[in-house]
């Protein structure tokens, strides 16, 4: 099993340079030197976001576009500071959220002397009993059961950081507490909550666009890709197909092929296109203007999101939990992201964004968009990581070829470091070789140039 602090790392640190400047604080090497966030922070660019997005969230969550900006600005420096807490507490650190329109950034850890370098950071301290670490490896053990046998009522379970806590979600209580015995995670940490959630993939088989697979149904554009610097393509959902399936695009011609596909377990795949597809940094906003991605930077819990599919178009919310684990009838799925977004059926492998920062692909869920639903999206960094693939972005530029030759023994030295921002293009030396970034993002321990061929390329 993919290893739970490795993935965590990925999906909080490996964000991405945001066009508008609103990540700034996340190229300081130190957390206490970053302050809070003041008034002279620079806002979204109102050209960073679409007419229909900001529909979507007037719609969904009550915020005029004034507000929808303001909001999505605060969550971009939440997001940056967070990440730079969490290399900074280390093994204290219990997760962070945000809350309210104004995205007010909590973040708790277990040693109470941290307290002061939160509130310095310009984030609400919070002392509580477990760390993030500990309640993740809770949910290794759940993850690990269930891979050798889904649990039957058990529809879902994660870390809730605001709960300090980790909740199984059932249809009955019993149901619950075999899971957790057979596991072995003991019930110290665990919390049981009735569930009527009967989640499932949502195929019925630019971003949100439709496309079919040749074996039959429908399935959503998550995001333009490019691998080796000349295969075009775009991730999507891994159920949707398998390695070898055939896809015709929204226009009913010839699009590609699936080249890779990983389902259950997780649920990503990505499709090769043909030269008559042209990879676009665009989210189809369904007659409101389609939105432009700019990078990839992960969102914290209680950040607003939208998603775009080819069934119901537009529909925004906020992220729930990360890292979870659902089961659906084909087998369990951990990593995803839980979000009180809606989504139906075709919704499949569509675009997760975040003003402009691509967050995911849709997965599956329960409920509709006539009574609402919750959703989960398969986070885009983990699929990137999988297959090679570069985002295509507004300022990315030219992507280049990932190392196809073993990468240097993982080793000290050289100019790479922890907790800088580096900007596409950029280059470092570590472990004895040369690389250049693929992908701006903010670098922590683990995520070396030579361990992340999705953000760095050996030259």
């Amino acid at each position: 099993m993919e290893n739970t602090k490795l993935r965590r790392r990925v999906l909080a640190t490996a964000t991405a340079t945001v066009a508008v400047g609103a990540l700034a604080l996340a190229g300081l090497t130190g957390v206490a030197s970053a302050g809070p966030p003041t008034a002279t922070t620079p806002a979204v660019s109102a050209d960073s976001l679409s007419p229909g997005l900001l529909a979507a969230m007037e719609r969904d969550l009550g915020l005029d576009a004034d507000a929808a900006k303001s909001r999505i600005a605060a969550e971009y420096r939440a997001a940056a500071v967070a990440a730079g807490l969490e290399k900074s507490l280390g093994t204290s650190f219990a997760g962070a959220r945000v809350s309210g329109n104004k995205a007010d950034l909590t973040v708790s850890t277990t040693d109470a002397s941290e307290a002061a370098l939160i509130t310095k950071a310009g984030a609400r301290a919070e002392i509580v009993g477990h760390s993030l670490d500990r309640l993740e490896a809770v949910k290794d053990a759940l993850d690990k059961a269930a891979l050798s046998k889904a649990p039957k009522n058990v529809p879902v379970w994660y870390v809730d950081v605001e709960a300090n806590r980790v909740v199984v979600n059932a249809a009955s209580t019993s149901a619950a507490e075999a899971f957790v015995k057979a596991a072995g995670a003991g019930d110290k940490l665990v919390t049981v909550a009735r569930s009527t959630e009967q989640p499932r993939a949502l195929a019925d088989i630019r971003g949100g666009d439709a496309y079919y697979m040749g074996g039959g149904g429908r399935c959503s554009v998550g995001f333009s890709v490019t691998r080796g610097g000349t295969q075009n393509g775009f991730v999507t959902a891994g159920h949707c197909g398998r390695a070898g399936t055939t896809t015709n695009g929204v226009n009913q011609q010839a699009q590609g092929t699936f080249q890779g596909s990983t389902f259950p377990g997780r649920d990503y795949a990505w499709v090769a296109t043909n030269a008559n597809w042209v990879p676009k940094p665009l989210v189809n906003g369904y007659g409101r203007g389609d939105v432009t991605v700019s990078g990839s930077t992960p969102s914290v819990v209680g950040a607003s999101v939208c998603r775009s599919g080819s069934t119901t178009g537009w529909h925004c919310g906020t992220v729930q939990q990360l890292n979870t684990s659902v089961t659906y009838p084909e087998g369990t799925i951990s990593g995803v992201t839980r979000t009180s977004v809606c989504a139906e059926p075709g919704d499949s492998g569509g675009s997760y964004i975040s003003g402009s920062q691509a967050q995911g692909v849709t997965s599956g869920g329960s409920g509709n968009c006539r009574t609402g639903g919750t959703t989960y999206f398969q986070p885009l960094l983990p699929a990137l990581q999988a297959y090679g693939l570069t985002l295509v972005t507004s300022g990315g530029g030219n992507p280049t070829t990932p190392p196809t030759t073993p990468p240097p023994t993982d080793q000290p030295g050289g100019t790479w470091a922890a907790g800088t921002t580096y900007a596409v293009g950029a280059t470092v030396t570590y472990g004895g070789a040369t690389y250049r970034c693929l992908q701006g993002h903010t670098a922590q321990a683990g995520w070396t140039p030579a361990a992340v061929p999705a953000l760095w390329q050996r030259v």
